[in-house]
């Protein structure tokens, strides 16, 4: 019963389990609902799931007692969106009552997020840590062999005591004194008194420019990078349109007028197309032109709560509330919980309502008694 379908979902609030539960049903709504009864909340209540578990019934019998069982208020079919972003799945759960409700009582809990929460599946989530590995005991080091003994860490039993005409310490070897200095460190001459060279400069190291030496002059890649995007929008200008060709020093001097453009929510491309629609055929001063248009074309202030995304604001986004969908029992129709009463479709419950509980016309009766005759008369042989 682990199997996707409808899993089962218990509602809260419900009388604990006596043997007199369903005592007013009929036999076979009472014993499926036993059944259900007993299903641990996740099981799968779909129609061919319980049809498997319920031999003695076939899929049409069950259909037919989930729909009763619906009509008295034991169970709700609901569909609920599950997925964050572009993708959105819907999973199907049954909220399942021992106890029966009523129409007000479903509907309730059905708008509420407790009911939306518990429809929804848990994500799984990873583990926050990253499980140990087993330890296992270090190798052992391997055994040393044992390191030759001199004659000084010789135990003093062991040593013999050498003869008396061995002299007590090794002679150095010919061709070089006792005290000479290592071979590492040849002697300094005395004879030739030490040299004061002058110092060298170095040639790798390269010297350090002052603010003196500092170029005065930017390069285009570092000025283009210090220029505004106003700027840089008025600047391309008369590249795109000769006649709105301007000078450095007009640039300069609307900046600040399409500075306030960019500063209330505008882009470039908005400031471009704003100043450049409906020019006429000859233009005198473009300058004049353009100054005219931002004062006069000025877009409004937007308010701050309207800020578009991705301006670096740190307020959440706030998340849409889950809303579950109840489904028709019978034919899985979806809707609002205040539109399905006891969780059938209009026509649907028409139909399960208020079959029977008219007794037949007596003219109708008549007159299909009538129409048989007359079919039976003309089915003699002549």
């Amino acid at each position: 019963m682990a199997k996707p379908g409808y899993g089962k979902r218990s509602a809260p609030d419900q009388q604990p389990r006596t043997p007199h539960d369903f005592a007013l049903l009929p036999a076979r709504e009472r014993y499926i609902a036993g059944f259900v009864d007993h299903l641990p909340d996740g099981a799968a209540m779909s129609v061919k799931q319980l049809t498997k578990q319920l031999p003695l019934y076939g899929q049409q019998a069950i259909s037919t007692s989930l729909n009763a069982l619906s009509v008295a208020g034991h169970l709700r079919r609901v569909r609920c969106p599950v997925g964050t972003g572009d993708e959105t799945r819907w999973a199907f759960r049954t909220f399942w009552s021992r106890t029966a409700r009523d129409n007000t009582w479903w509907t309730t809990y059905l708008t509420t997020e407790t009911a939306a929460r518990t429809a929804t599946p848990a994500q799984p989530t990873a583990p926050t840590t990253a499980p140990e590995a087993p330890t296992s005991p270090a190798p052992a080091a391997p055994a040393q062999p044992p390191a030759p003994t001199t004659a000084a860490e010789a135990p003093a039993t062991d040593a013999t005591p050498p003869p008396p005409w061995a002299p007590s310490e090794e002679p150095p070897p010919p061709g070089q004194p006792e005290d000479s200095p290592p071979a590492a460190q040849p002697p300094v001459s005395a004879a030739v008194p030490p040299q004061r060279t002058p110092p060298q400069a170095r040639e790798a190291e390269p010297a350090t420019p002052t603010r003196d030496s500092a170029p005065t002059r930017h390069t285009a890649a570092t000025a283009a990078t210090e220029l505004s995007p106003a700027y840089l929008a008025l600047a391309r200008l008369g590249r795109d349109d000769h006649r709105l060709a301007l000078s450095a020093h007009d640039c300069a001097a609307l900046e600040p007028l399409a500075t306030r453009w960019l500063d209330r929510g505008v882009t470039t491309d908005y400031l471009t197309n704003a100043l450049t629609a409906g020019l006429p055929t000859q233009i005198g001063s473009p300058a004049g032109l353009l100054r005219r248009r931002l004062t006069d074309k000025m877009p409004p202030q937007l308010p701050a709560t309207n800020t578009p995304p991705g301006t670096g604001t740190d307020t959440p986004a706030p998340v849409p509330a889950r809303r579950i969908l109840v489904e028709c029992t019978d034919c899985g129709r979806p809707g609002p919980p205040e539109a399905l009463p006891d969780g059938l479709c209009r026509p649907c419950h028409r139909a399960h309502t208020t079959a029977g509980d008219s007794p037949p016309d007596p003219t109708q009766i008549a007159a299909v008694k009538a129409h048989m005759a007359n079919l039976r008369h003309l089915l003699k042989p002549v």
